[in-house]
């Protein structure tokens, strides 16, 4: 079967549609960063702004992300679209590069929305929404990706047209030279740090260091700032070496404390696509985030072997992480998916391990899941890809962590529940302090997940997490399926969605390509 940890390939170009066939979707690792939440109010708030989190629009209410990123613009195929649900049923709008006051033209398989992240970048109390279009050309130079923030006020979204992007260029924001195959916005993660700083990150797993290519890179982005620091394998004390198809940056998460960059291509002696990461402080040492810790499963007391094909940090999902014993909330506990891991003869089960992040920068794994662990629902099974996706929340951040408050949903988009089904998928949702198998609990479709099961529906392949809600996008299989469903966190097996989006419900106009393959 084809390795999920492939490079990421353009939309539209040589292929069908993303949901044609599980190796396909497989082997695009979308890499979607899970971000974290802006945790309190702006120091003082514009008129009109509330400083929740979420809110774009300033009324008090938490809006909803979805995009579209093969959504045709008008008669331009590809193009992106992403759609916000206003909270309190105040409407809807579209955001894409026709947009008034969004700069650039819609163009074809730019994939506008690849990757969104939400957070208060200039702490005005609105929250903004920075989205990734990771096959934007920069004049003839193809596939080198771009980022765009969205400005939220007291009226909206892009109400008063304030839009900043981040390209590279010798006068941009991000420096350097645009190369084809960047995919500049391939990743995105944001949110504010312990210190009340924004900060944005951004992936470029395309990019190339001299003669290396698609070695990988990330931006940081603090305070809203007009340019950002970019950070590579080969920059001084970021542990590893730029090797060919590392791609660096094609995951992320983040937390106030911490953040992970994921290199899903590393190879690891000689376990080529292995997978690695490296884990770093928000604290800016020499310039740049402090480095923390380079991890594999070559690492000293990391539970695993590196194998050809693991992809070890194919997905991350991060979050503030308070021990009893403690008084504040200053470690982060890190969850990495490895969706190619083989259990014993099991090819391509998947696993996800947990590890602790100290406030010293100590990094200990102290959890290893999968889906053949004492008391879980479900059974480990070949090509189910269990980790190729993960969200993850704490809704009491300001408490000691419990099995009720740490959450971690995994995708296993390539479960069977039948011959009838194949790769009809699902997601599992495991606490993630004390034993995962004592309170987890499993949603599909036609158990849980409104509407009927059918064969590559590939649930979990999007998965979206706020400190109310997990987001459950269905853009794959029959396109009456294609909706976002939203569950409480401690859902019960089979249990039912609180609220579903769809095309032509609730403001939300019909005709999609993948509605709901990236959600917030």
């Amino acid at each position: 079967m084809t390795s999920p940890m492939r490079p990421p390939q353009r939309a539209g170009r040589g292929r069908t549609a993303l949901a044609a066939t599980a190796a396909v979707l497989f082997a695009f690792v979308l890499g979607f960063g899970s971000g974290a939440p802006f945790t309190g109010s702006a120091s003082a708030l514009a008129a009109g702004c509330s400083g929740v989190d979420g809110d774009f629009n300033g009324d008090g209410v938490r809006d909803t992300v979805i995009a579209d990123p093969e959504a045709a613009v008008g008669s331009v195929r590809g193009a992106g679209v992403v759609y916000v649900v206003y909270g309190g049923d105040k409407g809807s709008m579209q955001l894409s590069q026709n947009t008034e006051g969004v700069p650039g033209d819609a163009e074809t398989d730019d994939g506008f929305g690849s990757a969104v992240a939400v957070y208060d970048a200039d702490a005005d109390g609105c929250s903004d929404i920075a989205v990734g279009i990771p096959n934007e050309d920069l004049g003839t130079t193809r596939d080198a990706g771009l980022v765009q923030v969205v400005y939220g006020s007291g009226t909206g979204l892009g109400a008063e047209g304030a839009t900043k992007e981040y390209l590279q260029g010798s006068s941009s924001p991000l420096g350097g030279t645009p190369e084809a195959g960047d995919w500049v916005g391939y990743a995105l993660a944001a949110g504010k740090t312990a210190a009340g700083t924004s900060y944005l990150l951004i992936g470029a797993p395309g990019e190339s260091l001299g003669s290396v290519e698609k070695a990988g890179a990330f931006y940081y982005v603090s305070a809203n700032a007009a340019t950002a620091v970019g950070i590579n394998q080969e920059t001084a004390t970021v542990p590893g070496v730029g090797e060919v198809d590392d791609r660096f940056g094609a995951s992320l998460a983040a937390s106030p404390t911490h953040f992970a960059v994921g290199a899903l291509g590393e190879a690891v002696g000689s376990a080529p696509f292995a997978g690695a990461l490296v884990v770093f402080s928000h604290t800016v040492v020499s310039g740049i985030p402090k480095p923390l810790q380079g991890l594999g499963q070559d690492a000293e007391d990391v539970q695993g072997a590196e194998e050809p094909g693991d992809g070890f940090a194919t997905s991350l999902a991060m979050i503030p992480y308070r021990p009893a014993s403690a008084t504040s909330t200053t470690e982060s506990l890190l969850a990495v998916g490895v969706p190619g891991e083989d259990l014993s003869t099991t090819v391509d089960a998947g696993a996800v391990q947990v590890f602790r992040i100290t406030a010293s920068g100590a990094v200990t794994q102290v959890n290893w899941i999968d889906q053949n662990l004492a008391d879980a629902e479900e059974q480990a099974e070949a090509g189910d890809f269990f980790g190729q996706r993960l969200a993850a929340v704490n809704t009491a951040p300001n408490s000691a962590a419990s099995a009720t408050t740490t959450r971690l949903a995994v995708g296993v988009p390539g479960e069977e529940s039948s011959e009838e089904h194949p790769e009809k998928g699902g997601v599992q949702i495991f606490p993630l302090v004390g034993a995962p198998g004592g309170s987890d609990a499993w949603i599909a479709p036609g158990e849980g997940i409104p509407g009927d099961p059918a064969p590559r529906q590939l649930a979990g392949m999007s998965l979206g997490a706020t400190p109310s809600a997990l987001y459950v996008g269905m853009p794959y299989g029959p396109a009456a399926g294609h909706a976002v469903h939203a569950f409480g966190w401690n859902v019960a097996s089979g249990g039912a969605s609180t609220r579903t989006f769809k095309p032509g419900e609730g403001g939300i106009p019909t005709g999609d390509v993948a509605f709901g393959a990236v959600a917030r």
